[in-house]
């Protein structure tokens, strides 16, 4: 493995981090977030949960809060996730296609 193998799989591993946290705005869980992105950027499930453990692991406080906090009002609808998704991954696209 080169060394450009080793910065696309770091900015990759970046890009999860930011879908991550994007579903985290959007009052998602860990499930839901792996379901959104699986079915909206193509992110297997295994690589956005361990993304989300690395997180987890170095944000304790954060994410205990974030699970009590949850509630189902706050969730958004099906499209709504849909658009918002779309529209992250093409400008995460924009983004990579500059660098």
């Amino acid at each position: 493995m080169g060394e450009s193998s080793n910065s696309s799989s770091a900015s990759y591993i970046h890009m999860v981090h930011h879908l991550i946290e994007k579903c985290l705005t959007f009052h998602m869980s860990k499930e839901e977030c792996m379901e959104a992105l699986s079915k909206h950027a193509n992110i297997k499930p295994v690589i956005t949960s361990t993304v989300w453990n690395e997180l987890e692991k170095e944000n304790k406080e954060f994410f205990e809060e974030y699970a009590k906090g949850k509630s189902k009002e706050d969730r958004m609808s099906e499209e709504e996730t849909t658009q918002m998704l779309q529209k992250m991954i093409s400008d995460s696209s924009k983004g990579a296609a500059k660098d």
